[in-house]
């Protein structure tokens, strides 16, 4: 009878290409009662614009389904019902543009379905426009905004609540029998698994458990391809969703088991106990920092332990070859992506002050690109993982940035690093 609608997107305008990153529709039958739901995040193939409204992150949405996927599906679900939604006008704006992008004229109307915010003004004279003021007016418990699954649950529970009040028939009876008869092109259903958002709490099984056991071991493992990635990711002290993937598929590209990923992830902690141990001391925060890459590396707090009692106590022992630490420099051309706080030009204004340089696109002459949140899907996000470009988060950066080598710092006239001439 009633498929209540409710969308999250990247923005607020399909003219400016945002797009849908979250769908759910619950149904009703003619007393109101819920009869089903359906509910999945969308990969928009693009940034996701306010995260911090919505609350979707880059790695949950990347893995999503996008709408082209879930376009026949979603027909099957409001084909015969009246649509109705909170704002409707919004939403079905949103439903038509993604159709239209898949070649396809949707008979979605907004004219023809239910609007409760609109209905509000008959049912609800003194409540505000949003779906908080409208439920608070009607007496419903408070729910979880910014969610396609709560907020088309509030939506339904406020509808039932007119039709309580409407009667029988109600007075948009008309627009249940022109919802029957509308005539929906046939589109091909694909079976697809809706995506879910993570709960409050929810970690990513370590990547390390993706990794296949083989045998025989391998003696000599070449992993400085795995190792080079594994320094990028390790910028921010952050392994990211798009980090984690890159690193599995690399190691699974050079025949690595994961015993073999899990000596060369002791080799780097090892390498990293080296440089703090180098002076004598080791400070909290040195070993703060230990931990925490023993944590993303997927290995215990006992490792972190045992690599600086070896660094400590056997100096005699010829150091392990190790890179140059990456650090920004004066000059370095730095670039920003997404939603951040305070607002993107301060970020850049604060930059060229410290004496960097900023671009507004990524080209191979950029050194780092700064993203709201590190699994983005933006255009720039994309073409620095392209060109192997390290993406951090704006918290890496700020500690990169207090770090900034002078211009000249380390180096020789003739620009060669004075590390290689000692």
């Amino acid at each position: 009878m009633y498929a209540v609608i409710d969308l999250e997107t990247t923005g607020t305008r399909t003219s400016w290409h945002d797009r849908i990153v979250e769908v759910a529709v619950v149904h009703l039958d003619e007393r109101g009662r819920v009869t089903g739901e359906w509910c999945s995040l969308v990969n928009p193939e693009r940034d996701l614009g306010p995260q911090l409204i919505h609350g979707i992150t880059a790695a949950e949405a990347r893995r999503a389904p996008t709408f082209e996927q879930i376009a026949g599906h979603v027909a099957g679900l409001v084909r015969g019902r009246v649509l109705a939604a909170h704002n409707l006008h919004f939403d079905a704006s949103f439903l038509r543009a993604e159709y239209r992008r898949t070649g396809i004229q949707a008979p979605i109307d907004p004219a023809a379905g239910l609007c409760t915010m609109r209905l509000a003004s008959h049912f609800l004279p003194l409540a505000g426009r949003s779906l908080y003021d409208c439920c608070r007016a009607a007496g419903l418990p408070p729910h979880r905004a910014h969610s396609a699954l709560h907020d088309a649950r509030a939506a339904a529970q406020l509808l039932v609540r007119y039709l309580a009040s409407a009667g029988t028939p109600p007075p948009w009876e008309p627009a249940i029998t022109t919802a029957a008869k509308l005539s929906w092109p046939p589109i091909r259903a694909v079976s697809v698994v809706p995506v879910q958002r993570r709960t409050p709490g929810y970690r990513d099984q370590h990547f390390l458990a993706r990794l296949v056991d083989r045998l025989p071991r391998l003696h000599e493992p070449k992993g400085d391809a795995y190792l080079d990635l594994l320094d990028q990711a390790l910028l921010d002290r952050h392994v990211s969703t798009t980090e984690a993937d890159a690193l599995v598929a690399t190691a699974e590209d050079l025949g690595l088991a994961r015993v073999d990923v899990e000596d060369l992830h002791r080799s780097y902690l090892a390498g990293l106990a080296e440089v703090a141990a180098e002076d004598g001391v080791v400070t909290a925060a040195e070993r703060h920092d230990l931990i925490q890459v023993a944590d993303l590396l997927g290995l215990p707090r006992p490792e972190v332990d045992n690599a600086l009692q070896i660094a400590m106590t056997d100096s005699s022992r010829q150091r392990r070859h190790r890179r140059d630490q990456w650090n920004l420099k004066a000059n370095d051309l730095v670039v920003f992506t997404g939603e951040m706080r305070p607002q993107r030009s301060e970020w850049e204004e604060e930059a060229t002050a410290a004496g960097l340089r900023v671009g507004d696109r990524v080209t191979k002459k950029t050194r780092l690109l700064v993203a709201a949140d590190p699994d983005s899907m933006s255009g720039k996000a994309e073409k620095a993982r392209q060109y192997g470009i390290p993406i951090v988060h704006p918290t890496a950066y700020k500690q990169m940035l207090a770090g900034l080598e002078a211009p000249g710092a380390g180096t020789l006239p003739d620009g060669r690093s004075m590390a290689g001439t000692r």
